[in-house]
């Protein structure tokens, strides 16, 4: 009767085909037992039928016990299977042992209802065997599949198609109103409750940090059980590998999940909405996607910040408010069930109890200190407590001891149900029992929900999708919609292109801006504490050894610092404008916040070459000793410098004075303004020392005393009173008006004074040692600008463009970084496209996938 499976060989695996070369399998079934041996293996259910049928007369009419006792033998058998679910027997078995009637014959039924609890416990074992051989083929299977015998590509799980789905969801600004209601397993319970052990049991492994009556589960963490050849864990954002079968590594997991809940708790806090992924894969684990919340508390206590109660009630409530999430209740079975915050809370969430699973824990620990079994059965059956659920289970995840293993734990919690009490007075069914039943149910529930809910939500978010793309198309016409990422890439092209862009400026525009800034640096200097002093002297011979000897003190000491100084500002300078300059309608501003932040780290990250302040020293101390002007085009150059610069510091100057002592009598007349009192002062002040350098043209930089005081007198006899410190200071502006000027016609006179250099300046009343002064600076100028200019274009904006590389590669890497410099509604609404593209496309492959597997 089987069909011609020759067209679908590619699905099932090679191995397969090849087996009856290496197996004969006549010969196997030649040594087979015959049917009826086989047959005399299973209990004779028309004689238990026969047999119950004389007690037909103490049921009430309509129920029928032989069905019963075959219904749950098959419920056993089929417990093993993902595809049926374990909760079929629970309501109707509740409805059924509603209807038993006290009876006279009553050791007849006890002796009847402890061989049915014997034939259950006898086929639960052949079943728990059976499933352990096949738990080792699978593993065996997946083992050499693993090792590539199958060269055929395997395709992602489902489980890790979901997994990556609800991984993006977790990221998604949930805007557009396009809310995430895939399913998943939410395990809720009081804190210390078992919850993180009930979750440990189904990934059969002791995978979570735990602590005696502390808060250990700090943040969600969202497990993904699947299937796979070896044991083991694996974060989301990780490679590394925990092997589970191995002690130091579930240690070193423990270690890693405690310091992530740790870190992702803010300073203040004492619990984090923060999800935690983690990844669990093993032989035999139950395909299903767990979320374990903080432990409901009741007391704020000692060490906990003041809304860490509230805090944890809103976690739990936003995951139990998903219309399709799947509540695990968990309920400590030792304690006082008035005591329970949990079940209130899971009321409120499903108060129709339609997704809703119960698990009572610690049951052997309740079936010993309670003094009224029935309890038991009441808080299973859903009576106690003022919550329903979609089935009720019981448990049994240890003794206490947090160094037992998870086989241990499961022979324990098989012996305790083996010879409970509530089994065998049927307070519990055998289908309601053991951590690994419930697994079976809790998967079968969630995979249903799945299939019932998965393709609403892809519909949801292909609606949100084009909302998005028509708002982008209507706002951004002209634009690529590019992401974040995308967004940097481009802003980093852009970035070093103008970073080449430096290499590309000419010498001569380099060495004209670093001439120029230098003697603006350097120029107050060179007036003030070189030419001035010089001038005061009374022959040529002074004036050049004390310029001389300041020059060098000046180039010793401060020069070449400041040279380095202007340098590296320039090429500060240099590289903002490249960065900043507005290219036209090119120009992207959504870049500037970047640009503005790579600038700056490039440029704090960016140290001058060390050595080269001693190099440029030997250089400006050999450019200023040299005084020999060789032609007349570098006299004029030398005189044209300095008329620049005096003229530069009179009209100075006279601002100055002009500051001092008011508006003239042209500008008091045609704009109607007046001076102040002290500005008549110094006005006054001023015209009497003008008076004293018309008498003495020569006179020297600074006033004598008795000067001070004739001037003092002069202007009592006016009615001025004046301080002499006011004296003093108008007249060094008053003094220094008078030797620009006089410099100034000087060096028109040194402009036909070449020839008398030439000479010497032998036989000439003409001396031009200022103008000599002057060329020294502005060649040492020159050489200086030239010099930095090669060290700027060979080393410096090479060193410059490595540090914007390496600026850039650190933003790459830091998503904190790049979501605070690349900001505004277009960014956003390109990465929400982004991201509702991703859930869509992984939601219809999942769609799609999970159609071929049914």
């Amino acid at each position: 009767m089987l069909p011609d499976l020759s067209d679908y060989k590619w699905i099932v695996p090679d191995f397969i085909w090849e087996l009856d070369e290496h197996i004969d399998f006549e010969k196997f079934s030649k040594a087979l037992p015959d049917a009826e041996d086989l047959a005399k293996l299973l209990p004779d259910f028309d004689k238990i039928g026969e047999s119950l049928s004389s007690l037909t007369g103490f049921f009430s009419p309509g129920y029928n016990l032989v069905s019963e006792v075959i219904g749950a033998s098959d419920l056993l058998l089929l417990l093993g299977s993902q595809g049926e679910t374990a909760f079929r027997a629970t309501d109707q078995g509740y409805e059924n042992d509603k209807q038993y009637k006290k009876v006279s014959d009553k050791e007849k039924i006890d002796q009847l209802q402890e061989e049915l609890l014997h034939t259950q416990l006898k086929y639960q074992r052949i079943l728990e065997r059976l499933e352990k051989e096949n738990k080792e083929l699978r593993k065996l299977v997946l083992q050499k599949d693993d090792k590539g015998i199958h060269q055929r590509k395997l395709k992602k799980s489902l489980i890790d198609m979901y997994s990556e789905v609800l991984d993006i969801l977790s990221d998604y600004d949930a805007s557009y109103n396009t809310q995430d209601h895939l399913p998943r397993v939410v395990v809720v319970g009081d804190q210390s409750a078992g919850k993180t052990s009930v979750l440990e049991m189904i990934a059969q492994a002791r995978i979570f940090p735990r602590g005696s009556g502390e808060m250990m589960t700090r943040s969600p963490v969202k497990v993904t059980l699947s299937e796979g050849p070896h044991h083991v864990a694996l974060f989301k954002d990780s490679s590394r590998e925990f092997d589970l079968t191995k002690e130091e590594d579930l240690a070193a997991l423990r270690n890693e999940i405690e310091i992530r809940m740790r870190k992702s708790v803010k300073e203040g806090c004492t619990v984090s909405a923060e999800t935690i992924s983690l990844n669990v894969k093993g032989p035999g684990l139950q395909r299903m996607v767990l979320v374990d919340l903080p432990g409901v508390i009741s007391t704020v206590t000692s060490g906990m910040a003041p809304d860490t109660k509230d805090t944890i009630f809103s976690i739990s409530k936003a995951y139990m408010q998903n219309p399709n999430a799947i509540i695990l209740c968990i309920q400590d079975g030792s304690v006082d069930a008035e005591r329970s915050i949990v079940t209130d809370l899971v009321s409120q969430m499903d108060p129709h109890g339609k997704r809703t699973i119960f698990v009572l824990t610690k049951v052997d620990l309740a079936e010993k200190n309670v003094a009224s079994p029935n309890r038991i059965q009441q808080i299973i059956e859903g009576k106690l407590f003022p919550m329903k659920a979609l089935g009720y289970f019981a448990v049994v995840t240890g003794k206490g001891n947090s160094s037992e293993s998870i086989e241990s734990i499961k022979d324990y919690e098989e012996e305790f149900f083996q010879n409970s009490k509530l089994l065998k007075t049927c307070m519990l069914k055998a289908h309601q029992v053991t951590t690994r039943n419930l697994s079976l149910a809790v998967s079968d529930c969630f995979w249903k929900m799945v299939r019932e809910s998965v393709e609403q939500q892809a519909d949801a978010f292909k609606a949100t999708r084009f909302n998005l793309e028509t708002e982008w198309k209507n706002n951004y016409p002209r634009l690529r919609e590019l992401d974040r990422n995308e967004l940097f890439e481009k802003a980093k092209n852009e970035i070093l292109d103008e970073v080449i862009s430096l290499s590309q400026v000419t010498p001569k525009h380099w060495e004209e801006i670093l001439q120029k800034t230098l003697w603006e640096r350097v120029s107050t200097h060179v007036i003030e504490n070189i030419y001035l002093p010089a001038a005061q002297t009374t022959n040529s011979g002074t004036f050049n050894t004390t310029v001389d000897i300041k020059l060098k003190q000046w180039t010793d000491k401060q020069l070449p610092n400041k040279a380095v100084e202007v340098a590296w500002e320039t090429l500060q300078e240099e590289f903002s404008h490249f960065m900043t300059e507005k290219k036209g309608k090119e120009h992207d501003d959504i870049f500037d916040k970047l640009k503005q932040a790579v600038k700056e780290e490039s440029i704090k990250r960016h140290k001058w070459n060390e050595r080269a302040e001693d190099s440029l020293r030997v250089i400006q101390h050999n450019a200023l000793e040299d005084r020999s002007i060789s032609d007349k085009q570098q006299w004029d150059a030398a005189i044209h410098f300095m008329e620049d610069t005096l003229q530069s510091r009179l009209k100075d100057t006279e601002s100055v004075i002009e500051d001092m002592v008011g508006p003239d009598w042209k500008k008091r007349w045609l704009y109607w303004v007046g001076r102040t009192k002290e500005q008549n002062i110094r006005n006054e002040t001023k015209n009497e020392l003008e008076k004293m350098i018309k008498c003495n043209e020569d006179h020297a930089a600074y006033l004598a005393n008795d000067e001070v005081t004739t001037v003092r007198k002069n202007l009592e006899a006016k009615g001025v009173a004046v301080d002499p410190c006011l004296i003093k200071d108008t007249w060094h502006q008053v003094y220094r008006r008078h030797f620009l000027r006089t410099a100034l016609s000087h060096c028109n006179l040194c402009r036909r004074g070449f020839y008398y250099y030439q000479r010497h300046f032998v036989d000439s009343e003409l001396e031009c040692n200022d103008v000599v002064l002057f060329w020294r600076i502005q060649r040492m100028l020159a050489i200086t600008a030239n010099t930095l200019r090669q060290q700027l274009t060979n080393t410096e904006v090479r060193r410059l463009e490595k540090n914007v590389k390496e600026v850039l590669e650190d933003f790459a890497e830091d998503s904190d970084k790049k979501v605070k410099l690349l900001t505004g509604k277009r960014v956003q609404l390109a990465e929400d496209l982004k991201k509702v593209r991703e859930i869509q496309e992984k939601l219809e492959a999942f769609i799609e996938a999970l159609h071929q597997e049914k």
